[in-house]
């Protein structure tokens, strides 16, 4: 029995490779930081088709063009020769001849050398980017690097990587040779192509197992500050805490991590974060950070891209599960895929004992406090449906502070209504089981859906007021349910640039301050004409010395209202960089900071409703 099924497996195999797009990606004989790709066809069926490299990709908000980066694109017929394309994007190419086409090659380049050049693009998302650096590292995000056919996305792709010989692959993908030159995997479809990111450099990486799940982690750290092993205990634990919070809701057997660490020579870059998988998450931090830093944040997002898992990787609307790469139409639930995410990944921690409940109300009252830079009033289903273009993108970031607190007012809303037998998590955990990864459900329909799985109408109510409508929601009176009182003190006026002087960031190859795209601007910055994409260079005549950046941020504290201020600043010009000056008059900002407390004597009610919702029990 054994050996027919053997048999009948290789067979099986080889007719699906018969029928597979063989794809190989050689990062042997690598040139210029470029990467050479094969793609080989079966028969094509029509005679007019379009080769699309991504707009988008699931997981991310933005336009990022991935075709951009291909350069010396060709196709070819069975004998060799050349086949007529028109270009008619940056990302897509129509072919009137495809009945012959055989293969297509080109070169690939990296998106973190372009990460600073914002000039006519804005940049990609590093964990969502590629990386080039032959005999380093190749942080290979699979839809950077392949393209796909209009009607051929469910046809299987057999991915093929040439790699140096001492190099390992980090990927949730199973080897299926035994070569140490080539790493071979099978995929479905496209969806899964995209779905399956790879890191490959020097070996550094850890495997154990945790909750039940086999996980791997590999690191890419340019200095060899840090090794894989380092982070392991406090990965470990976490794993296991965020296991037994979802239960049943995740049934993945195996992840894999890859954490690039930026710094050293390698590119400057500053999108850090990570991008969630259905196995697997890309993270890109900065090499600088101490340990206990990364820990936090390996706690902090790593987690939400593993509670992606559950939603929207495996329960989702059709937008998501029938996603279309070149045009993509994005879904109205930002506030439950992202915002739901988000507010897992505090909660978890707090119910799993990883951080204190004072921790918790911190981070509640810091989303409150972010969430006031953002339109309050804007529908967060029309934000969401329309996040790709103006003005709506400009928002996106309240996803993570409105949305995770939108979040916790239905959690607060469901435990009322039920006496503390239902919240948040077990709406979701209730709605995978209606769906799921390969049944979604309708965009306009999901309200409709929360009501039946949770039994409760006044669910459809706050939906209604809070997140289709325009109505800010009142976290003072659902906090006030869980015992919780709010408040509100004046911080001294600051001089900076942005709202949120956390969301700054250095580029230690210019020695300059950078800041995040979606930052809003302070009041002071607009009125000089200060570009978001612009760097620090200096203030007052006074440069930033890395080794003494305090001093920097001091003489920043010592500007007054109305004072004259020259603002030395590095600006994108093409493809060269200008020194420019601006002056104005400074203008302070002023922020009210909104402090969350536990009541000291809080009804017997309260307290009962804020056990439950920072235990998890009923």
């Amino acid at each position: 029995m054994k050996k027919i099924a053997l048999s009948l497996g290789i067979l099986a195999t080889v007719l699906a490779n018969a029928q597979s797009i063989k794809t190989n990606i050689d990062l042997v004989n690598v040139k210029d930081d470029k990467v050479a790709v094969t793609m080989e066809f079966p028969k094509m069926k029509s005679g007019n088709v379009k080769f699309h490299f991504p707009k988008t990709v699931p997981g991310t908000y933005s336009v990022d063009d991935y075709g951009r980066f291909i350069e010396g694109i060709k196709f070819f017929d069975n004998k060799g020769r050349e086949l007529a394309y028109t270009k008619v994007d940056d990302n897509s190419y129509a072919l009137k001849n495809a009945q012959f086409l055989s293969k297509v090659t080109y070169l690939v380049n990296d998106s973190f050398d372009d990460e600073l050049n914002t000039e006519k693009h804005k940049a990609v998302f590093s964990p969502s980017g590629t990386d080039i650096e032959a005999g380093k590292v190749y942080l290979i995000n699979t839809h950077g690097f392949i393209g796909y056919i209009d009607d051929m996305q469910d046809v299987p792709y057999q991915l093929v990587i040439q790699k140096p010989a001492d190099f390992y692959g980090t990927t949730a993908l199973v080897d299926q040779d035994k070569s140490e030159a080539t790493d071979t995997f099978t995929l479905a479809n496209y969806a899964k192509v995209t779905d399956s990111p790879l890191m490959y450099t020097k070996p550094d990486y850890i495997t154990f197992n945790a909750g039940g799940m086999d996980l791997v982690l590999g690191v890419y750290s340019p200095t060899g500050k840090y090794k894989a092993a380092d982070f392991k205990t406090n990965l470990e634990k976490m794993v296991v805490a965020q296991k037994k919070f979802l239960g049943d809701m995740n049934t993945n057997k195996k992840y894999a991590i890859m954490l690039y660490l930026s710094g050293g020579e390698g590119p400057q870059i500053k999108g850090f974060g990570a991008l969630e998988h259905h196995e697997s998450t890309s993270v890109v931090l900065p090499e600088v950070m101490p340990k206990e830093a990364i820990d936090q944040t390996i706690t902090d997002v790593v987690s939400h891209e593993f509670f992606h898992t559950v939603n929207p990787l495996k329960t989702h609307s059709e937008e998501i599960h029938y996603f279309n790469y070149a045009d993509p139409k994005m879904s109205q639930h930002l506030w439950m895929y992202e915002g739901g995410t988000e507010y897992f990944a505090n909660l978890f921690q707090i119910q799993e004992g990883l951080i204190n409940k004072d921790e918790f109300l911190k981070r509640i009252g810091e989303k409150i406090t972010n969430s006031k830079n953002y339109d309050d009033t804007m529908p967060f289903t029309v934000m969401s449906k329309n996040v790709l273009v103006e003005p709506y993108k400009d928002q996106y970031r309240n996803v993570y502070e409105k949305g995770a607190l939108l979040a916790m007012c239905m959690d607060i809303e469901l435990r009322k209504l039920s006496n503390g037998e239902m919240g948040y998590r077990d709406m979701i955990r209730k709605l995978s089981q209606r769906f799921g990864e390969n049944k979604p459900f309708k965009d306009d329909k999901l309200i409709d859906e929360l009501v039946t799985v949770t039994g409760y109408p006044q669910v459809k109510d706050f939906y209604n007021k809070y997140i289709a409508g325009n109505q800010p929601t009142p976290y003072a009176d659902y906090l006030n349910q869980v015992g919780v009182e709010i408040t509100k003190q004046e911080t001294p006026p600051i001089f900076w640039f942005i709202k949120d002087p956390n969301q700054t960031g250095f580029n230690e190859k210019n020695n300059t301050f950078i800041f995040d795209e979606n930052s809003p601007l302070s009041p002071f910055a607009k009125s000089i004409g200060f570009k978001i994409t612009d760097e620090i260079y200096a203030i007052d005549g006074k440069t930033i010395d890395v080794k003494n950046i305090q001093a920097f941020i001091n003489y920043t504290k010592t500007i007054k209202e109305g004072q004259p201020v020259t603002v030395t600043v590095l600006r994108k010009n093409g493809d060269k960089t200008d020194k420019i000056e601006l002056k104005g008059k400074a203008i302070l900002d002023k922020l009210t900071m909104e402090t969350l407390k536990y009541k000291a004597n809080p009804t017997p009610a309260e307290q009962k409703l804020q056990d439950q919702w920072l235990t998890g029990k009923k």
